[in-house]
């Protein structure tokens, strides 16, 4: 008798075996440096990058550094929907509760489905490292769609030590899982 496979595991399976990510930082603080030609204090971009040194599937094919304006916001989205080569795309900054944290109400609305349990999740991780302020983080994913194309959005806390832990535990293990399942033909 045949073992059966899990539906998770056929659908890993059936995932694609390269996957292009975008990396938007949101972070005015680090737009003024940049466009001042000062070396940028920015973390998350190297780190992403050294995470993504070694797999052979998941490769970064776009990263940006704009300011917490819903107009940058929303212009590199729309760049980013049109921009064929990229699969996926993380947004870094902006889920917090001060009153420039703006990506998550930016963003958010224009989500044609949400998975809830991404940012369930990831408070719970982040709750085992940083205690009861992980409640304080609107960290969220979803898909968003463009005439045929569906890329997957994730909206994470501007700390780099966050952006690896969700992509180590959560988006690493489960990105070709979620483009699978929203690109197949049903």
């Amino acid at each position: 008798m045949k073992d059966k496979m899990s539906v998770p595991k056929e659908h890993k399976d059936k995932a694609p075996k390269t996957i292009n990510l975008a990396l938007v930082v949101v972070s005015t603080s680090r737009f003024i440096e940049m466009k001042s030609k000062i070396k940028t204090s920015d973390k998350t971009i190297p780190k992403v990058k050294k995470l993504l040194n070694d797999n052979p599937i998941i490769s970064l094919e776009y990263t940006e550094i704009i300011p917490d304006s819903e107009i940058h916001i929303n212009k590199t989205l729309t760049k980013l929907m049109k921009n064929d080569k990229v699969d996926s795309i993380i947004f870094s900054g902006g889920t917090g509760l001060s009153s420039k944290d703006i990506t998550y109400e930016t963003i958010e609305p224009r989500l044609e489905k949400k998975f809830d349990g991404f940012g369930e999740l990831f408070r719970h991780l982040s709750y085992n490292e940083i205690g009861t302020s992980a409640m304080l983080s609107r960290a969220t994913a979803g898909i968003l769609k463009k005439k045929n194309q569906k890329k997957v959005i994730f909206l994470l806390p501007g700390s780099p030590n966050a952006v690896e832990l969700a992509l180590k535990q959560i988006i690493f293990p489960e990105l070709g899982h979620i483009l699978y399942l929203i690109n197949k033909e049903e």
